[in-house]
């Protein structure tokens, strides 16, 4: 698909941005090498070829799910204005 002006400033129009003509004409020649790298990547053979998640094979390092501080609800809860059944009552805000 061959690009022109006009198809820029409607996108810059539709991205709410100012454009001047010097600005579309510099954008239209980035954009067309844009599409033309995507046309040349389509006509690559990728039959056989496993999808990826991620370039590298890397797994991310996560650490163990353990407890690592002391439970101190009751000490918060002895601070707070108003606490009923271990939940913080708080004022109402929507009516």
């Amino acid at each position: 698909m061959a690009l022109e002006q006009t198809h820029v400033q409607r996108a810059a129009h539709l991205a709410r941005l100012a454009l001047d003509d010097a600005d579309a004409d510099r954008y239209l020649d980035d954009l067309s090498n844009i599409l033309a790298m995507v046309d040349q990547l389509q006509g690559i053979d990728t039959t056989g070829v496993a999808p990826l998640a991620h370039p590298l094979d890397a797994t991310q390092r996560l650490r163990a799910d353990e407890v690592t501080e002391v439970d101190r609800r009751e000490t918060f809860q002895r601070c707070a204005p108003a606490v009923e059944n271990g939940l913080y009552l708080v004022p109402r805000v929507v009516e």
